[in-house]
């Protein structure tokens, strides 16, 4: 019953950022179909929701439906608080916490992405080969035969899709150089030196590769997933160096 609460409020906090893009861009829509446009660069920041407050419609019978569009902003905004709000507090008293604690040890791997990648994985280490995660995830290259001829298409998107988007979001923190952020000591300070020596390592292939591969000319978004790839292959090395017991061992969720 734990690790089937933990996924569902990883599935919820999912369905939730879904509608709030869906929102985000129907207010969008209607503002730029009245050419009004915000001077500021960063959108829902407080100089933003001021603009937002200050917008004045040109008919008086528009100014319902613009409320209508930044309240269903507001209410998802707060849904979506709640959900990560609880997925934190739940995942610090599961059982494996200390799984999902080494996983944060790599920059773009929080809370709520080690968090939903564990749930829906299940024991990571019970896996011996990286390609048959990767497989699990739905992140392998689809192949197309005929005759003698065969070519690879894209990602199968086959297996466990909110462990998938989790990871291509957390891979996207490898387009910046390979630094310690202000965030991570923080979760390092608890870690082993063996887990924090493989995160660096790890972290600066990543940064590495997703320079090469763009210098090469691949678009950002087919390396990116490359990364969360190979993302995928090194969670199952790092959930190796944490001891978990049996009774800790997750079963498949899916």
């Amino acid at each position: 019953m734990e690790d089937e609460a933990i996924r569902d409020l990883s599935r919820a906090r999912e369905d939730a950022m879904q509608d709030l893009k869906a929102a985000t861009l129907r207010l969008k829509a209607f503002l730029l179909r009245h050419d009004i446009r915000s001077t500021g660069r960063a959108n829902w920041r407080p100089a933003h929701l001021r603009w937002l407050s200050e917008v004045v419609c040109p008919t008086p019978a528009q100014p319902m439906v613009f409320q209508a569009y930044v309240r269903a902003v507001s209410a998802h905004t707060e849904r979506l608080q709640r959900f990560e709000q609880a997925l934190h507090e739940q995942v610090n008293v599961w059982r494996l916490s200390p799984v999902v604690e080494a996983l944060q040890a790599r920059r773009g791997m929080q809370c709520i992405v080690a968090g939903t990648t564990v749930a829906a994985l299940g024991d990571l280490s019970r896996v011996d080969n990286p390609r048959q995660r990767m497989q699990c995830l739905g992140l392998i290259p689809s192949a197309y035969s005929r005759a003698e001829k065969c070519r690879q298409g894209s990602i199968t998107t086959a297996g466990h899709t909110h462990a998938r988007r989790a990871l291509v979001e957390g891979a996207w923190a490898s387009r910046d150089a390979a630094n310690v952020s202000r965030h991570l000591p923080r979760r390092l300070e608890k870690q082993p030196k063996s887990i924090q020596d493989m995160s660096w390592k790890a972290h600066v292939r990543l940064c590495t590769r997703y320079r090469r591969l763009i210098a090469r000319g691949k678009h950002a978004n087919q390396v990116v997933v490359a990364l969360a790839r190979a993302l995928g292959g090194l969670m199952g090395a790092l959930a190796t160096e944490v001891p978990v017991t049996p009774s800790g061992r997750l079963t498949d969720g899916y």
